[in-house]
């Protein structure tokens, strides 16, 4: 469900046939070299959309009519039908977003302390069971004040969904009009201060398909962490080390063959 979710983050606005122009991009990104100079209406600004003949996540198929390639991350999957509802298809894009975003950010969580104890700075770390351990507060303590900084956040992001740009934190200069910030997307000093989002050479659309294909590919990750927690009671690096070592024996089917 999440990977059906995920997959109809786009738009479901018409597309609109106007001229095309070739960009240089890395190999990498999957994107087709062909892209559009202007977005169709209600379509980011800065974010060029993909052409029809862009790649797909079956070879050969049509894409549903709604996934017009006007988002990020559109590889035409989308079998329960669950974008054809234009406005259901705003909300599962932030909703792919933000989870990809937290993904990532959880999977690094895991990684880099686990890393960080084998390498000898950290001691007994272990992601699975961090929430049982002591802290510089209660528990109770520390769910309250996360509740309140997360529900000022959050509240401040539902209400840029619902009017865009009302919560724009841009430092505001007499002599510069700040750009309309797309939704989930604030950029500018505080979110992109090396303006890679406006005005790179490489296009606005490659860098956020790269970064919902990273989300993805992150929310899989985690999925895997917490299978290798149950069943092997260690965490991610430890496990590759353990398949380096022996991918004969030790593998995920290792799971389901007795001890």
């Amino acid at each position: 469900m999440a990977l059906s979710i995920s997959s109809t983050a786009l738009s479901s606005l018409p597309y609109k046939e106007i001229r095309p122009r070739f960009f240089h991009e890395r190999t990498a990104t999957c994107l087709p070299r062909r892209t559009l100079t202007h977005a169709t209406k209600g379509v980011s600004s800065v974010c060029e959309p993909l052409p029809p003949d862009r790649p797909l996540w079956f070879p050969g198929s049509s894409p549903p009519e709604w996934l017009d390639g006007s988002l990020p991350g559109d590889f035409g999957f989308d079998p329960l039908g669950l974008g054809s509802d234009p406005e259901l298809l705003k909300w599962f894009a932030q909703a792919e977003l933000m989870h990809a975003r937290w993904a990532m950010l959880g999977v690094s969580g895991i990684l880099i302390p686990e890393l960080l104890e084998k390498l000898g700075f950290v001691e007994n770390f272990s992601w699975y069971d961090a929430g049982a351990r002591e802290y510089f507060a209660d528990p109770t303590t520390l769910f309250i004040v996360q509740l309140a900084l997360m529900g000022w956040v959050e509240g401040r992001r539902w209400a840029d969904i619902l009017n865009p740009g009302c919560v724009d934190i841009e430092l505001k200069l007499p002599h510069k009009t700040n750009p309309k910030p797309d939704v989930g997307y604030p950029g500018g000093l505080w979110f992109d201060p090396f303006m890679w989002g406006r005005g790179s050479p490489e296009p606005v659309m490659v860098l956020r398909t790269k970064e919902i294909k990273n989300g993805r590919l992150a929310m899989l990750a985690f999925v895997g962490f917490w299978f290798q927690a149950i069943y092997t009671g260690e965490g991610p690096i430890e496990n590759l080390m353990a398949h380096i070592a022996d991918p004969g024996h030790c593998n995920i089917f290792s799971a389901f063959t007795s001890q």
